[in-house]
């Protein structure tokens, strides 16, 4: 358990609440091992304490930075792993710089095509001038 963090004990009623998501998002997550009760009951009551609120915290954190809930998967472990959360961000860094690099790629791709087509419309303009003015003179 992380340092500071006391062991309340949570149905997945408050902890949805706690956290501002629904209890699907919670299920869902645990579907994808994003996050998991800290205990099970027979009666199928699935207790959280207060790491799994802020792993959801974190979750929440890093879908606002861009990134997708498999390269969550990716690093959420990271920051319960290091009570600094050093390494989570270094990884954060580098998924977050490829993003950027893709973007890059995707802006210049986009201008090449801007182009083209800024080109194909004078073109087909230049044809349209030319052939309305070759049936005026006829």
């Amino acid at each position: 358990m992380a340092v500071g963090l006391s062991m309340s004990r949570m149905q997945i009623g408050e902890l949805a609440e706690k956290a501002g998501v629904s209890h699907r998002t919670i299920h869902f997550y645990e579907r994808l091992g994003l996050v998991s009760p800290a205990e099970r009951h027979g009666t199928g009551y699935r207790y959280y304490d207060d790491v799994s609120l802020k792993r959801l915290e974190k979750i929440g954190a890093l879908k606002r930075l861009g990134l997708s809930l498999e390269e969550i998967g990716e690093v959420i472990d990271l920051y319960f792993e290091d009570a600094t959360g050093v390494k989570g961000k270094r990884r954060v860094l580098e998924i977050l710089e490829g993003h950027l690099a893709s973007t890059r790629a995707k802006i210049a791709e986009l201008k090449t095509f801007e182009g083209e087509l800024e080109a194909n419309v004078s073109r087909m303009r230049t044809l349209i001038a030319e052939a309305s003015g070759q049936s005026d003179a006829a």
